[in-house]
């Protein structure tokens, strides 16, 4: 793909709220996850999980967990982003082990990354290493540059984790003919109980997805001389 071709695709892409009844081949359903998937992580932990909803009944439950936005019942697919605050104690070894199989790391690079994973995502006993962490980063700033620690942001870090792969399967169901409408207006707990999702994972995005109904989808952007701020702010 040409950049012309690639901004194209990104300006035309639309959030639409009415879609047509019409259900998504399976197929073109799975390569937009595959393009999700592949989606960076932080330390390649790949802590997003899909959940895809298509039967009528849990989307008109959902529907009421989203505050009765009917997007939710229109769409013939729902995927529900669901990441993991615990990543690290759940993927760390499968990813470094997938890695070190795949010739794409050597031994000396996953121990580095397993030191550092333990470092920053620490919790001590009953969590307080988080809240030691929290007490201790800012002195520390004072001196010298932190990194943020997803030990102490936690579902804050899950949560902008799971955008990463929000926007390529958003793009890739514009690519598709598709459309999409990310959403952030929901009962998290009512979602998750709904779809039985462990406590230990942050819901920040429910995407319903199919073909659009026929609308006029016009959107403007702030120009870039508002938002784009050369060398410093």
């Amino acid at each position: 793909m040409q950049l012309d071709q690639f901004l194209d695709l990104a300006r035309t892409r639309r959030a639409v709220r009415h879609f047509r009844p019409d259900p998504v081949p399976s197929e073109i359903l799975e390569a937009v996850l595959e393009a999700a998937r592949w989606a960076p992580s932080g330390y390649n932990l790949q802590p997003t999980s899909f959940v895809v909803v298509t039967d009528a009944d849990t989307r008109e439950r959902l529907c009421e967990a989203c505050l009765g936005q009917k997007q939710v019942r229109e769409a013939p697919v729902v995927i529900v982003l669901a990441a993991d605050t615990r990543a690290d104690r759940n993927n760390l070894d499968a990813v470094l082990g997938q890695d070190l199989a795949a010739g794409a790391i050597d031994d000396g690079y996953a121990a580095m990354v397993r030191k550092g994973v333990k470092l920053v995502f620490a919790r001590g006993p009953f969590g307080l290493g988080s809240i030691l962490a929290r007490v201790v980063l800012p002195l520390i700033r004072l001196f010298r540059p932190v990194p943020s620690f997803p030990s102490v942001e936690g579902r804050v870090w899950a949560a902008r984790q799971a955008m990463l792969p929000a926007m390529n399967l958003m793009l890739a169901a514009h690519a598709a003919g598709l459309a999409t409408v990310p959403m952030e207006g929901f009962d998290e707990a009512r979602v998750r109980d709904i779809l039985g999702i462990p406590r230990a994972r942050t819901v920040p995005l429910l995407m319903p997805l199919g073909y659009a109904a026929p609308d006029e989808l016009v959107r403007t952007r702030l120009p870039m001389d508002r938002l784009v701020h050369p060398e410093r702010w």
